[in-house]
């Protein structure tokens, strides 16, 4: 953390607690319920997307009973400047997706451009289907066309939004609830 990265404290000085941890493990219970009715025994990849998805994957795999292979990817569009282009591949899945269901494991559905590109990308690799999973999705109008989770766990209002696996100035991923700016 440099002098000039700003307080995880006082952030939660100033934030809301939306979602704490017990439910959000409710949430998560009942995706993954809903995600064994829809694989119906089928063998899918867990595609996790890291970093945010870390926290939410690790619930979201105990949670389900099927069967599934892991793997995870790491993708930016963003290369260090604030508006994205071309997926830029940190880490490309290493399982074989021809012929599978995906499973693609994301923390937050807010604008949807990378994690679209990743989904196609699994598309494009062969992947059978591809099911979105988010823990969360962000209420506003700038969805990327063509995206939805599949599964989502919790809505959220358009703000800022860390904890449980989304960060704060890459602080406070860790944190057992989600909090909002205010």
């Amino acid at each position: 953390m440099t002098a000039n990265t700003p307080s995880l404290a006082a952030a939660l000085a100033d934030a809301d607690l939306l979602y704490d941890r017990g439910a959000l493990e409710t949430v998560i219970a009942d995706m993954g319920r809903r995600i064994d009715a829809e694989l119906d025994g089928e063998r899918a990849v867990f595609l996790t997307v890291m970093n945010g998805a870390l926290i939410f994957a690790g619930h979201l795999a105990l949670a389900i009973r099927t069967d599934v292979e892991f793997d995870y990817v790491h993708a930016t569009r963003y290369r260090g400047a604030t508006t994205g282009k071309d997926l830029h591949w940190l880490r490309e899945p290493a399982a074989d997706l021809a012929g599978r269901t995906v499973l693609l494991v994301d923390d937050i559905l807010d604008e949807g451009h990378t994690l679209k590109a990743v989904r196609d990308d699994c598309l494009r690799r062969g992947a059978r289907r591809v099911l979105v999973a988010s823990l969360c999705t962000k209420q506003h109008d700038r969805l990327a066309e063509g995206i939805v989770s599949d599964f989502n766990g919790v809505e959220l209002p358009d703000r800022y939004v860390f904890g449980f696996g989304m960060d704060y100035h890459e602080q406070g991923r860790n944190l057992p609830g989600i909090y909002a700016l205010k």
